[in-house]
């Protein structure tokens, strides 16, 4: 059986609401937008509703205990297909009594899961240490990436907290949504064609406060002052600093 859904978290849950609901397994998972039609599989479209996503989670959490449960939302925002499929494969195991089966490791499913949690790990840790914010003339901080997996949700907690004092938006160019906080709330932003290309290309088309443009110059001063040409190490600096994240770093620049 193949499950047609809307690509949401809340829709992967109603997936599994629905597995149950119906007593269909095994099922494979599939987004709308990438179903293909076959002669040889029955499929049927699950609806995303908010109540029963929560009431799958909230028996996630109970079942596993809340780091464990939002694991597989981290692990859902990889993207990636096979570790989705994985991952509704191992919910439905541990709904049907199996909640150890996660220490498993022997188990192929339990093991890609658990590799895809720390690519999804790194690339959080690299976005909260990458992200450079520019101030524009009215004094808005933007920052623009492109994470391998979709991360953002995962780092807006860290920048609120940090950066409680100042209005500022963190735009993902790849996936053409962004989360802006108004220094009250944080809500999800999606801009329009000619609005994000002027984003996109923030260093000539959107006009920096003068305090910033010194800051930058400041800022790329400093590294390149502290810069030891003697110990350069090109192959250890990739490892550290990906080439991919330089054209979001100010001193990259």
């Amino acid at each position: 059986m193949i499950y047609r859904y809307d690509g949401s978290f809340g829709g992967f849950l109603c997936a599994i609401f629905s597995s149950f609901e119906r007593k269909e397994f095994p099922v494979r998972l599939v987004t709308q937008t990438q179903f293909a039609a076959s002669f040889f599989e029955e499929s049927r479209l699950v609806e995303t509703e908010s109540e029963k996503a929560q009431r799958v989670f909230d028996g996630l959490e109970k079942s596993i205990g809340r780091t464990e449960a939002h694991s597989f939302f981290q692990a859902f925002l990889s993207e990636d297909s096979r570790a989705i499929q994985y991952a509704f494969n191992l919910l439905h195991a541990i709904f049907q009594g199996n909640k150890n089966i996660l220490e498993n490791y022997g188990d192929e499913q339990v093991l890609y899961f658990s590799q895809t949690l720390k690519k999804v790990s790194r690339e959080r840790h690299r976005m909260k240490a990458f992200i450079r914010f520019q101030k524009s003339s009215d004094d808005l901080f933007f920052a623009v990436i492109a994470p391998d997996f979709n991360v953002l949700p995962l780092v807006i907690s860290f920048f609120h907290k940090r950066y409680a004092d100042q209005a500022w938006l963190i735009y993902d160019e790849k996936r053409n949504y962004g989360m802006m906080y108004n220094k009250v709330s944080v809500e999800e932003v999606q801009l329009a064609e000619l609005d994000k290309n002027t984003l996109m290309h923030s260093s000539q088309d959107v006009q920096l406060g003068t305090t910033e443009e010194k800051c930058q110059q400041l800022w790329k001063a400093y590294f390149k002052s502290t810069n030891i040409v003697a110990r350069k190490n090109i192959r250890l600096h990739l490892q550290h600093v990906p080439k991919r994240y330089w054209r979001y770093l100010t001193e990259k620049q």
